[in-house]
């Protein structure tokens, strides 16, 4: 009989074997190789800033702040680290290049894709101020924030707990706890960081009562599968009111070492979770100010409340004017990122840099269309490797 970590192993390739973009979402390492490799060389170095590090357009989305306000930011940290700004863009393009191969899209769109990047992403570092909401509801961006907008609490409890009565349905993705799993969650949800955190979101009263009421192993993600990761369901109050915040869902996910590279004078937080939640203050403050780091059986997670709004961007099919204009929108996303943390010097010297090695045919640098095309080779390779190696 299969433990654990053999199913979740199984469940990861599975998930990679689906598609080209979905392999590259899922192979984090093999992007992390090439730029260890002589390639890396060959990118521009930008100010040392958090970055993602792990920038594909899965990792992008809406989230709700502790308010409810929706705006489009970077919903994943797990590889954020003090590095290159460069290695997002490069990454992004590598994701969006992917993804239009996946939607049957030419090369030339690929090209004009990567020049919207570019587009957007300087855009960005000029005005310091984020992208324009997406409003638009004929644009994929501009679908999923409509529909980010419209939830609530039952649309949460629907697609995760499938009816609104505190408890987690066990099945194919939440798995039963050991009974070591759910005693050291107890305790963890009875420490004062935690309630400090619950009670912190939709105005609840700080003094509120604190009940643990159902957790499960999640089967969740690809790339961090085989991690710890838990659902936790929390009533808070007397009457456990879901309409009045009464309810909570926690994402308890362990966090471990950054394998994207860092600028090697990078002042960073030594504990795993620190680092996460101090990249996801810095990038995305939506969701940075509704994280905590904690200990849970000696390991270092990452705790947060899943809010209805928090969606991921799902790109499968796009059109050839649907592809450029989520490039352009979302480069401008991860630009105003990087942006917020560096001064007007810094800004103008790495809008200056990223304009560099213009080619005659090709309005985006030749760095990055260089990198994107060695890495979508490498990938696609990679990728049919994989479904030979788990065709069974």
């Amino acid at each position: 009989m299969m433990d654990r970590d053999d199913i979740l192993t199984r469940t990861r390739n599975a998930k990679m074997a689906r598609s080209a973009h979905a392999y590259v979402r899922g192979n984090t390492i093999k992007f992390y190789d090439w730029l260890n490799s002589s390639s890396r060389a060959s990118l521009p170095d930008g100010p040392s800033v958090w970055i993602c590090g792990d920038c594909h357009v899965g990792n992008l989305g809406p989230l709700a702040d502790a308010e409810g306000r929706v705006d489009i930011q970077i919903r994943d940290l797990d590889q954020t680290v003090i590095g290159n700004p460069a290695h997002d863009l490069v990454r992004l393009g590598l994701s969006l290049a992917t993804a239009a191969r996946g939607s049957d899209l030419p090369g030339v769109t690929t090209s004009h894709m990567l020049e919207e990047m570019v587009i957007g992403y300087t855009e960005a570092l000029g005005r310091r101020r984020r992208p324009q909401q997406a409003s638009r509801q004929d644009t994929a961006v501009g679908r999923i924030m409509q529909r980010a907008l419209r939830r609530r609490w039952r649309h949460l409890a629907e697609e995760r707990i499938k009816d609104a009565r505190p408890t987690i349905p066990l099945g194919s993705k939440f798995w039963k706890l050991t009974g070591e799993e759910q005693a050291q969650i107890a305790d963890l949800v009875a420490t004062a960081p935690l309630r400090a955190l619950v009670t912190s979101l939709h105005s609840r009263d700080t003094d509120s009562k604190i009940d643990l009421l159902d957790a499960a192993y999640w089967v969740k993600g690809c790339s961090s599968l085989g991690r710890l990761r838990y659902a936790v369901l929390v009533g808070v109050g007397k009457h456990h009111n879901p309409r009045k915040g009464g309810i909570c869902f926690l994402d308890i996910k362990e966090a471990t070492a950054a394998a994207a590279p860092r600028a090697a004078d990078a002042a960073m937080p030594r504990d795993y979770a620190e680092r996460v939640v101090t990249g996801a203050q810095h990038l995305a403050p939506n969701l940075g100010t509704r994280m905590l780091a904690a200990k849970l059986n000696g390991r270092s997670v990452v705790i947060r409340e899943l809010m209805p709004q928090d969606l991921k961007l799902e790109i499968d099919q796009l059109s050839r004017d649907e592809a450029v204009s989520v490039a352009r929108y979302l480069a401008g996303v991860v630009g105003y990122a990087h942006a917020r943390q560096m001064d007007r010097n810094a800004r103008a010297a790495w809008k200056k840099e990223l304009s560099r090695h213009h080619s005659k045919t090709l309005e985006a640098p030749s760095w990055l269309w260089t990198a994107v095309v060695d890495l979508v080779a490498s990938h696609e390779a990679g990728y049919l490797e994989h479904c030979r190696r788990n065709a069974a």
